[in-house]
This record gives structure tokens, sequence and C-alpha cells, in this order.
């Protein structure tokens, strides 16, 4: 049988994956082996941390809420959780990220929140 070289589609494929790797330092760029091994490792890499980004951002959210509902000066021992169990128990379904919001941008608001609910 005669020799057979590949030809384009591989060197496409392998230069698509060369692309991807552009920015890695040292072999990571260079190497055909190192490149797939690189690009499954990132790619895992993010998918993972598209679920932790989400997890991240739900701490940050009722750490700001705790934060601002501590200082309350109205109720001295009122906490995140005792304010979301009775926003539960009324049924104001806000969730955590607008709550965080109107922490930040406006405590009084949250504070008139956190009274008309304990009334």
């Amino acid at each position: 049988m005669t020799r057979i070289k590949r030809g384009y589609i591989a060197r496409k494929r392998r230069t698509k994956f060369r692309l991807f790797t552009l920015s890695f330092r040292g072999a990571h760029s260079k190497l055909t082996r190192t490149i797939t091994q690189q690009r499954i490792k990132a790619l895992a890499s993010a998918h993972r941390d598209r679920d932790k980004k989400k997890r991240d951002f739900r701490r940050l959210w009722i750490s700001r809420i705790n934060a601002v509902i501590r200082e309350n000066p109205q109720k001295v021992c009122y906490s995140y959780s005792r304010l979301l169990y009775n926003l539960y128990k009324e049924q104001l379904l806000l969730n955590r990220k607008i709550l965080s919001q109107i922490a930040i941008l406006n405590k009084n608001c949250l504070y008139m929140i956190s009274n008309e609910i304990i009334k």
C-alpha cells in the first residue's frame, strides 16, 4: 500500500486547538499533546467554576444582608435567618439578590421591610 500523509483536516483541527491556547505559557501553547491536555483541563475548570461562582455570589448576598440587618438600630438581636424566616412566613418572595441590592442602596428600606414583617 502507498503511504498516506495526514492532510489538512488534522492540521486544521490542531490549529483550532492552538488558537484556543494562544495565551497559555510555554509548551502549553506550542506542543500538540500538551495543548489537548491543557484544553481539557481549562474546559473542566470553566465548567466547575461556573457553578462555584453562583455559590460565591449567594454567600456574598447573605453576608451583606446579615451585616445590614444586624446594625438595625430598632432591633438589637435581629439576624438574617430570622428575617428570611419571617419573609417566607409572610409569603413575601424576595430573593437574596434583590434584598442585598436593597441593603446596599437603601438601608432604611430594608429596615422598613423588616419592621413590617415583624408587626
